[in-house]
């Protein structure tokens, strides 16, 4: 028997739970594993809303037809085309191949591009606001492009206001049991849900605003993501987060502290920094050695905290190698609206505090709190006293916060 939850009236969650997969996207850390949600509509006319990683495609089908016997599907409404919710879409072909294919133009091009073979004369295109008919259930659908393919859409349930958000509003972990929001712990979700935006839809910030004021005029009663939990008791909570995501409005009056160190001397430094701030009243401080911790947790608290304070030694005339990843990363998002410190160790011609620095020259929307502290070698008490006095500027600029 098959776990086929009804979340509404004739429609099911057919999403699979993967505690396998060791990497989402082959670099991302899945601790917790992942969920890829897929949902189907049995109406007069059956709807299949997104599909699952491949190596899902078994247990997926089964699902299926666990609830919809022999009847064929008709409609596979693709909402995007990443390979985590489009790989079981060959098996779904085969298995019902008089079904209709719904996305819009730009889907048609990247289904072509991932499955060669995909007979055209089963695409039905769709634009904004189209109407698809299913009986008892009408969807219409929105584009939301850059959220984060440029294919990208959510699909709306006007019958029972069930927003199909695609990436949106999703976050990495399973379903243990509880689906929706008021099952849960959301605590845990959270977390994965800011380490997925971070790292997945973080760079495209300016496209969810325009998306979330594009979906404000709906009624939404209930919100089913691609990934993780589903929404129903305080949708406009998620919403919320995502909007203050977008615009890298942090969540608490804390700070990051990472750095990048060979010897252990720059780690040092980065302790003294740490202990000034909690000294100084901070109570929300996470240090980082960015060698051992994966860079998507770390962008996770970036996103959480006000502050950040970067430490790197100097590596060959430049950043530490482990720490130029990360930096590559925030530059290309377009990280704003942070108050940043520099620190750093040398020996002859430095480095990494000139590539923080660099870092920081390069993005409009940062405020460098105090001057960069670099020793050479062990730090000296007088690197110490620069150390604290960088701790207590930084700590005064966020609790004078409102």
């Amino acid at each position: 028997m098959y776990c086929c939850t009804a979340i509404g009236n004739d429609i099911y969650w057919v999403g699979v739970n993967d505690r396998k997969t060791e990497r989402f996207e082959n670099y991302l850390p899945l601790p917790s594993g992942v969920a890829y949600n897929s949902y189907l509509i049995n109406d007069e006319k059956v709807c299949l809303i997104d599909t699952v990683e491949v190596r899902q495609s078994g247990t997926f089908l089964n699902k299926i037809e666990a609830i919809i016997g022999n009847k064929k599907i008709d409609y596979l409404v693709v909402n995007h085309m990443e390979p985590d919710h489009s790989g079981a879409m060959e098996e779904i072909l085969r298995a019902h191949p008089e079904i209709k294919v719904i996305g819009n133009a730009k889907t048609l091009q990247m289904i072509k591009a991932f499955y060669p073979s995909f007979p055209e004369a089963s695409f039905q295109a769709v634009k904004e606001g189209d109407i698809l008919d299913l009986g008892n259930h009408k969807l219409t659908f929105a584009m939301v492009p850059m959220v984060h393919w440029p294919e990208s859409m959510v699909t709306y349930d006007t019958t029972e206001k069930i927003l199909f958000s695609n990436d949106a509003f999703g976050s990495f972990g399973t379903l243990d049991g509880g689906m929706w929001d008021d099952e849960v712990n959301f605590d845990f979700y959270k977390g994965e849900m800011r380490r997925y935006y971070a790292n997945i839809v973080g760079k495209y910030g300016v496209q969810v605003t325009n998306a979330i004021k594009k979906l404000g005029g709906l009624e939404i009663k209930y919100i089913c993501p691609s990934h993780g939990i589903l929404w129903r008791k305080d949708v406009n909570k998620v919403i919320k987060y995502y909007a203050d995501w977008a615009q890298f409005i942090p969540e608490k009056k804390g700070v990051v502290v990472m750095y990048a160190s060979m010897y252990g001397n720059t780690e040092v430094m980065a302790n003294m920094i740490a202990r000034e701030l909690s000294q100084q009243g901070l109570k929300e401080i996470k240090v980082y050695d960015v060698s051992k911790t994966d860079s998507s947790f770390i962008m996770s608290d970036i996103w959480k905290y006000k502050g950040l304070i970067i430490g790197s030694c100097a590596h060959n005339n430049a950043l530490y190698p482990k720490m130029q990843p990360i930096l590559d990363k925030l530059q290309n998002y377009g990280l704003k609206n942070r108050y940043v410190g520099i620190f750093g160790n040398m020996m002859w011609s430095g480095g990494g505090v000139r590539g923080i620095q660099h870092f920081t020259d390069s993005l409009g929307g940062l405020e460098v709190i105090g001057k960069p502290v670099e020793a050479k070698g062990a730090p000296t008490h007088e690197n110490m006293e620069d150390l604290k006095n960088l701790a207590r500027e930084m700590a005064k600029r966020i609790l004078e916060e409102i």
